[in-house]
């Protein structure tokens, strides 16, 4: 069936008479701040204690924003006998926003969460090499970063959370049990030094009887 004509003319018209009837809604910015999605992707924080630099977010961002310089320190060995082990010390760590479109690729494939999503966006710059942060200016985003969501009733608790548990309850029960040993010796000591002068009055009293 061939269109009526017109018909898109009124469909346009529909639209605009629609629009004409609602209330119109200011965004009173930035007197009042908008209220984000929970998942606003704003800015990336780095938890820098994190960074291992293992240099996967800065190859596969696809921007090559992401700038990491690190050198290597040997440590001593653990224990006597051991063999020395060498680590990445992280040097630089900075991200060019100006380059970067957001995808969050680097947060996803970092493997030691050392990155995060901040909601902060008030960040312009008038100058554009002001838009490369630095690691101290990526760790201030991180106090921004909000509290990850609350889990379901029923899901399943996080293995690395289950493990940190057990771990600090095992801490705890050794931290415990090494009072009670604490505790125990003392108890004994201070029962042996009162036993002592007691035993020194008797024998001293039996010399006595034993004189008249």
């Amino acid at each position: 069936m061939p269109p009526i004509p017109g018909s898109g003319l009124a469909k346009g018209l529909a639209v605009t008479l629609r629009t004409m009837t609602k209330r119109t809604v200011t965004a009173q910015y930035p007197d009042v701040q908008p209220e984000l999605p929970p998942r606003t992707r704003g800015v990336i924080g780095l938890f820098e204690e994190n960074c291992t630099v293992c240099m996967l977010c800065a190859r596969e961002c696809p921007d090559w924003c992401i700038y990491i310089d690190s050198h290597k320190e040997t440590t001593p060995p653990a224990a006597p006998g051991g063999r020395e082990r060498s680590r990445n010390v992280l040097d630089r760590f900075a991200i060019d926003f100006a380059l970067c479109m957001y995808c969050g690729i680097c947060i996803e494939v970092c493997p030691f969460d050392a990155l995060f999503w901040s909601p902060e966006f008030e960040y312009a710059e008038t100058d554009i090499h002001e838009l490369t942060h630095e690691r101290d200016k990526l760790r201030e985003w991180m106090w921004t970063v909000p509290e990850p969501p609350a889990l379901d009733p029923g899901a399943e608790e996080p293995k690395e959370i289950a493990a940190a548990r057990k771990t600090a309850d095992k801490l705890q029960a050794q931290e415990e049990r090494e009072a009670q040993e604490a505790r125990e010796a003392r108890e004994a000591r201070e029962a042996r030094d009162a036993q002592g002068p007691a035993e020194d009055r008797s024998d001293r009293a039996a010399g006595q009887e034993g004189q008249e």
